[in-house]
C-alpha cells in the first residue's frame, strides 16, 4: 500500500522551478493554477523542488501516486546530445537532472505521469527523443511563442489522432490550445506516440501506449480552467493515479 492509498486520495507530485528562475513570477502563477487543477480533480498536490538528493527523490516518488511535470525554462540541449543553442533560456541543470530521473523511474515503475509544456519535452528527452532548440527550426513553423500574460490565448488548433489515449480523454477530434513554448519535440522517443499536431505539423502532445498513463501536452491546460476539455486532462490523470 502506497502512502496515498491510506487516505484514499491520490498524492500528486508536481515538479517546480527554482526560486532563482528568471521567469519566477509567471511560473509561480502557472504552478498555482496546476495545483488548483489537481485539487479540482480530487488529488492532493505535493510540490517537488529541484536540487533534492537522489535518495530523497526516490523516497518521495515511492510515496506518490502520480507525477506531474510542470512548465518552465528550456531543457539543456546537452541532455539530448545537441550543442548549446543561442536562444536557450532559463537553463537549470539541477531541475533537468531531477525531472529526467523522476520521469525514468516513474515510467519504469508504471506510475501515472502527466506533462505540461516543458513536461512534454522532458518526457521525450528522458526516453531518448530530441528537441528543436527553437520552434523556428521546424519547416514552415507557425508562431508558438507568446508572452506569459497571454496564457489564456488560444492561437491555433491541434488535430487529435484517432485511437489515442488523448482522444479518449478529450472526446474531441480537434481543439484550440494556448501556446507558450519555443522548444518542441523534434524526433519522438522510441515507444512514444504522437497524439496531436499543430497545423504546421509541430508535435503538440505525446503519450506512451505501453504505460498505464503517461501523457504530455505542449500547451497549458491549467490556464484554461473554464474549459471542460482541459480539466478532463487533470481528471483522467488523477483518476489513473487513484487506481
Amino acid at each position: 500500500m502506497r502512502w496515498g492509498r491510506s487516505f484514499s486520495v491520490p498524492l500528486i507530485g508536481i515538479t517546480t522551478h527554482a526560486p532563482h528562475d528568471p521567469d519566477r513570477a509567471s511560473l509561480d502563477a502557472l504552478l498555482a493554477a496546476i495545483v488548483q487543477g489537481v485539487e479540482r480533480a480530487g488529488g492532493w498536490p505535493v510540490l517537488v523542488p529541484p536540487g533534492l538528493a537522489e535518495s530523497t527523490l526516490r523516497g518521495l516518488l515511492a510515496r506518490l501516486d502520480g507525477l506531474l511535470l510542470s512548465g518552465g525554462g528550456d531543457v539543456d540541449p546537452a541532455c539530448y546530445g545537441a550543442p548549446p543553442h543561442p536562444l536557450a533560456a532559463g537553463l537549470d541543470p539541477a531541475r533537468d537532472a531531477a525531472e529526467l530521473a523522476l520521469t525514468r523511474w516513474a515510467i519504469y515503475e508504471g506510475r501515472p505521469l502527466f506533462g505540461i509544456c516543458r513536461g512534454a519535452q522532458v518526457l521525450n528527452v528522458a526516453l531518448g527523443g530530441t528537441l528543436y532548440g527553437d520552434v523556428g527550426e521546424h519547416p514552415g513553423a507557425l508562431r508558438h511563442t507568446y508572452p506569459s500574460q497571454a496564457a489564456a490565448l488560444r492561437p491555433h488548433p491541434v488535430q487529435v489522432a484517432e485511437g489515442t489515449r488523448l482522444a479518449a480523454v478529450l472526446g474531441l477530434p480537434e481543439l484550440t490550445v494556448n501556446s507558450l513554448h519555443h522548444q518542441a519535440v523534434q524526433a519522438a522517443a522510441p515507444g512514444l506516440r504522437v497524439a496531436t499536431r499543430a497545423p504546421d505539423g509541430l508535435v503538440e502532445a505525446v503519450e506512451l501506449p505501453a504505460h498505464p498513463f503517461a501523457l504530455a501536452v505542449q500547451w497549458h491546460p491549467e490556464s484554461l480552467p473554464a474549459a471542460p476539455e482541459m480539466q478532463r486532462l487533470f481528471a483522467a490523470f488523477v483518476t489513473a493515479a487513484g487506481r
